[in-house]
């Protein structure tokens, strides 16, 4: 039976302290947004000193970037477990409207449009991209599996329909914030995405 070894106490200490300036931090980004987010502020909300944010994170963006990561892997795992019950690719799409939508209210217009913007943002902080965007794959997946099953277009690539279906998605909730029409807006480009690919056959 192989041993595993227990964080030692400091390292506990650490990634509590981590998890306190994470904390803060997002509480910062909703209040004032990314670029006007104090880190002052942020290091006395988690009550630790100045040093100690930089510690941890080198930037304000690789804290956006760590919000990214966790709530990509929480949205793929619930529409992981939504389409383990329901494979049909408009129920399937409808519910990562539904999910991305539930993001966007935890975390406000400010910084929901800050969290999208970072995608395209210059001073984004250099990652590996082959381990990103869960979201895409696991609505990549379901095309996939659509297509196999003869319920969509053969030509359709299941990758570049979910990165299009997910970045208009994005594009609309920004742009339309607040708008009377945005539902009816999103209902249609829902509708248009699966005619798009022939997902009427299913």
């Amino acid at each position: 039976m192989a041993m595993v070894d227990k964080p030692s106490a400091r390292d506990v200490r650490r990634l509590q302290t981590r998890e306190r300036l994470f904390g803060a931090a997002v509480a910062e980004f909703k209040r004032a947004g990314l670029a006007a987010a104090e880190v002052h502020a942020i290091v006395a909300a988690a009550g630790v000193a100045h040093g100690t944010f930089f510690f941890h994170f080198p930037t304000k963006e690789h804290v956006l970037l760590e919000l990214e990561r966790r709530e990509e892997e929480r949205i793929a795992k619930q529409l992981g477990r939504f389409s383990a019950t329901d494979r049909q690719l408009g129920a399937v799409f409808a519910e990562s409207v539904r999910l991305v939508r539930g993001l966007e209210r935890r975390l406000g217009a400010l910084l929901f449009k800050d969290f999208l913007a970072l995608h395209f943002s210059p001073t984004r902080p250099p990652i590996d991209e082959s381990a990103q965007h869960p979201v895409v794959m696991a609505v990549a997946e379901e095309v996939e599996t659509a297509k196999a099953e003869g319920r969509v277009d053969d030509d359709v690539n299941p990758v570049n329909t979910a990165v299009f279906f997910l970045l208009g998605l994005y594009a609309l909730l920004t742009t339309t914030h607040g708008w009377p029409g945005q539902q009816a807006m999103i209902d249609d480009y829902l509708n248009r995405t699966l005619r798009s690919i022939g997902a009427e056959k299913e």
